[in-house]
């Protein structure tokens, strides 16, 4: 009971899921069978059966309304299937037909198919037997002409009749040797196999004689010849062993010539380049001559074979040429002289420059001359593989280039013009080196120029000598050049530049005195007594000022032509590489070779900024900072009387740009030393000169006291005027005094515009300092502004700079002062600043605030910035 109860109630039971079996309605069935409910005892049960069996005839009542409903469209469709019977018989019928006809045509398709075979075989066969016939008839035609062409001497057409007959196809041959005529034609094999190598013989014996008389007619008839009989090899090795005679009795005949040259005549310095060009013009004229000759008859890719014989005989002649030229230039013996004197601590007499001049001039040349004959084997041999390589595998074209790069690289020629570029390069360096130390020790310098000698010296020797490594045509020779003149330039001409502005640049002559007052007053007493000024000490200041300014104009020009040369170098080897020298490898060698040269003019500059640097905290800034300083003697908190007074006698900036504008002379105007012998000042020079010398005596004056003989030595000089006589040696001094502080030279254009930036800078910070120090009302504020604005107008006239940029916080701090009350700041500051960046902080605007004295510290602490 339990068993039956659990079936009831089980949810698979129950759940009304359709099973796949077949039943009434629709392919449904229900899942109570009429057993069960026969079995069933309680009414419960029954009950539930009773509503599932409900619930599945609401189902099934469901599913015939909607199958009723498709009763029209059903009806329809079956009409329709009705209809379309006749059709698909009539369908059938041409179908079983269609697969008849088919079946015709491939049956049919297979017999013409097999009678086409049939008929290729046929034709096949008769190919084969008229090729048979056809190679017999060839067979007695080769040893009938051959005959008759021997007997003839016309070996052309025998050789042509004895190309024919091994051109023919061997297994045809030996199918015709086992039929009937096998007995004929083993006798015309054996007649053409004899007159074979009777010709070859023949043309050998005929090609020895001609080479041995040297008729090259005949020696190129013969030559073509070899070919036609498969002799290919032979035949390259006996002409090329014929040419190479021809090219060693030239060579031979050019050396013997060249020990005889006597050593005044014109080309004596270069004869044996030129002894190698001779050698090598020759070859490739062989090869030009004879190259249509080798494709022609012998076939593309034959050309290496000749042009390889070739060059052992030129490796040989050349060999002879240069144990020549280094025995009759001592070309070892000066390499070893040379590098005994690159040595540190020889006591080797040192071998003068000039006499390596000629010797390096031809070794370059030689190795010029073998790069470009070696460039001209590699054109010709390339193409030449090119066409016999158009339809060849990748393997044969790098194995072909694998040879032509054997032959070439390590030929004797490229091994011995490696050895003498090699040397080379140190005796090179050697020629560069003396030469720059002797063109420094005999530097001089001329009025009116910018530089001195040893600039244009030193840069012509390395021009020299990178443009002679650059003729060699060697891309190695060139970048171990470069390297060696980059070294030479970045360590010993630049240590001598920098000696030389280590050195310093002599403080003014106001310093001088200051530091050495006794000395000043002995050489002004003794001027205004005697009439004369002795310039012994100023004069050497001088020197070192002009040695200073010198040496700043040779570092910037220097820079210069570092860079010039290295865009030279860019061109010129651009040319070079167009032309097929070198290649990747080469070329970022080269590139890395002109970074450490553009590295070099980066040092220099470095050292011209160094050098700038000191010339203004040395000459600039000590003048600069009194004359700003004086600022302070001008008071700003002035009334509309004052203000008034100032427009009309400016008290501080017009003096303060004019002693700028005299300072900043001394490096711009190249003036020399008056010659005391002189007349004596005109009236308008003796004005100038009377404010130059009543400058010095207010620098003086600020000076202790000194006696001479309990007698003080400054009223001497304070009371004389020059209206007297004694006034007149005085201005003599003093023009003489201060002509004696002129350089005699000027910066060039560009260090001038980068020192007047220099200047301006420590102008624009110092005057800084000393406006946070001073105090201003609100006339005092206008007045500064005047001041300013004059100053930059003139700063902005005498360098191309910024000025503006670097005045921006005194521009700023101008704003401020000339404001009429604290808050009108606020009026420029923060979201009402508009286009304007501040470049001073609040706290600064508030420190700018406190110098106007007529503003109230309570005004300016509430300000919101």
């Amino acid at each position: 009971m339990g068993t039956k109860m659990a079936r009831l109630e089980s949810p698979p039971k129950l759940s009304g899921v359709q099973p796949p079996s077949e039943g009434v309605g629709g392919g449904r069935c229900s899942e109570i069978s009429a057993e069960l409910i026969r079995s069933l005892t309680e009414l419960q049960e029954l009950e539930a059966v009773y509503e599932r069996l409900c619930g599945e005839e609401k189902v099934v009542e469901r599913e015939l309304d909607a199958l009723l409903e498709q009763q029209n469209t059903i009806e329809s469709k079956m009409v329709t299937l009705h209809r379309m019977g006749p059709n698909l018989q009539l369908i059938e019928g041409d179908a079983k037909q269609l697969a008849g006809m088919i079946t015709f045509t491939c049956n049919l398709a297979e017999n013409v198919s097999s009678k086409v075979r049939q008929l290729d075989l046929a034709k096949n066969r008769l190919y084969q037997a008229i090729q048979r016939a056809d190679d017999i008839l060839d067979l007695k035609f080769c040893m009938d002409g051959v005959q008759t062409a021997l007997r003839n001497e016309d070996y052309e057409q025998a050789a042509a009749h004895i190309h024919r007959y091994l051109c023919l196809d061997k297994s045809v041959i030996e199918l015709s040797r086992q039929g009937k005529e096998g007995s004929m034609i083993d006798a015309n094999l054996k007649l053409l196999q004899e007159a074979e190598q009777r010709l070859k013989a023949i043309v050998a014996e005929k090609f020895a004689i001609a080479t041995k008389e040297g008729d090259l007619p005949q020696v190129e008839r013969f030559f073509k010849i070899f070919p036609l009989l498969g002799l290919h090899e032979e035949g390259l090795s006996k002409f090329s062993e014929y040419l190479c005679k021809q090219v060693a009795s030239k060579a031979e005949e050019n050396l013997l010539l060249v020990l005889g040259t006597d050593m005044s005549d014109r080309r004596a310095a270069v004869i044996f380049a030129d002894t190698l060009t001779l050698l090598f013009e020759g070859i490739a004229r062989i090869v030009e001559t004879h190259q249509p000759i080798v494709e022609t008859y012998y076939g593309p890719g034959r050309l290496y074979t000749l042009i390889k014989y070739l060059q052992v005989e030129c490796d040989r002649q050349v060999e002879k040429v240069v144990d020549k030229f280094i025995k009759q230039r001592d070309y070892h013996q000066q390499f070893r002289h040379v590098q005994n004197n690159l040595m540190r601590n020889s006591t080797t007499e040192k071998i003068e420059p000039r006499e390596l001049d000629p010797l390096l001039t031809e070794v370059t040349l030689m190795n010029a001359r073998s790069e470009l004959y070696l460039r001209f084997l590699r054109k010709r041999i390339s193409s030449d593989f090119e066409v016999g390589d158009s339809i060849a595998s990748e393997e044969v074209k790098q194995e072909h280039q694998k040879c032509l790069d054997k032959l070439l690289n390590n030929c004797l020629l490229s091994c011995t013009m490696q050895e003498l570029i090699g040397l080379y390069i140190t005796m090179e360096e050697y020629f560069m080196r003396e030469t720059v130390n002797k063109a420094v020790a005999l530097d001089t310098y001329e009025k009116g120029q910018l530089t001195s000698s040893m600039v244009d010296d030193v840069f012509y020797i390395v021009k020299k000598c990178i443009g002679r490594a650059l003729s060699s045509s060697s891309i190695d020779c060139l970048c171990a050049m470069i390297n060696l003149a980059t070294t030479e330039l970045e360590s010993d001409f630049r240590d001598v530049l920098c000696s030389k502005l280590r050195m310093g640049f002599p403080a003014t002559t106001f310093q001088d005195i200051q530091r050495g007052v006794t000395s000043a007053v002995n050489i002004m007493h003794s001027s205004l007594q005697q009439g004369k000024f002795d310039t012994k000490g100023i004069e050497s200041t001088d020197e070192a000022k002009l040695s200073f300014l010198v040496t700043l104009n040779n570092v910037e020009v220097c820079s210069e032509n570092i860079s010039t040369l290295k865009k030279t170098l860019e061109s010129d080897c651009t040319k070079l590489f167009s032309q097929g020298i070198g290649g990747e490898q080469a070329q970022a060698k080269f590139d890395s070779c002109l970074s450490d040269l553009a590295a070099v003019s980066s040092k220099f500059r470095d050292l011209l900024q160094e050098g700038l640097t000191e010339l203004n905290s040395t000459a600039i800034k000590p003048q600069v900072q009194p004359w700003i300083n004086s600022f302070f003697s001008v008071s700003h908190n002035i009334e509309e009387e004052e203000f008034n007074d100032y427009e009309a006698n400016d008290p501080w900036v017009q003096q303060f740009i004019l002693n700028l504008e005299q300072q900043m002379a001394e490096f711009k105007v190249s003036r020399g030393p008056r010659d005391p012998l002189r007349e004596l000042p005109t009236s308008a020079q003796t004005s100038s000169l009377q404010g130059l010398i009543t400058f010095l005596l207010e620098t003086l004056k600020a000076l202790p006291t000194l006696t001479y003989r309990n007698t003080p030595l400054w009223p001497h000089v304070i009371v004389v005027t020059p209206k007297d006589s004694s006034g007149e040696a005085e201005g003599l001094g003093g023009a003489r005094l201060m002509s004696s502080f002129c350089v005699q030279a000027s910066l060039s254009p560009v260090i001038y515009d980068s020192l007047t930036g220099l200047m301006t800078s420590l102008v624009a910070v110092e005057l800084e300092k000393v406006v946070l120090k001073s105090t201003f009302n609100r006339l005092g504020g206008l007045q500064f502004d005047k001041e300013l604005r004059s100053l930059i107008a003139y700063l902005t006239t005498v360098t191309t700079w910024t000025i503006r940029d670097k005045f921006a916080r005194l521009s700023q701090m101008a704003t401020i002062l000339n404001l009429e009350r604290v808050t009108e700041i606020l009026d420029y500051w923060g979201p009402n600043s508009g286009p304007l960046t501040w470049r001073l902080t609040p706290a600064e605007v508030r420190q700018v605030l406190a110098l106007r004295i007529d503003f109230r510290s309570e005004d300016i602490k509430r300000l919101r910035l």
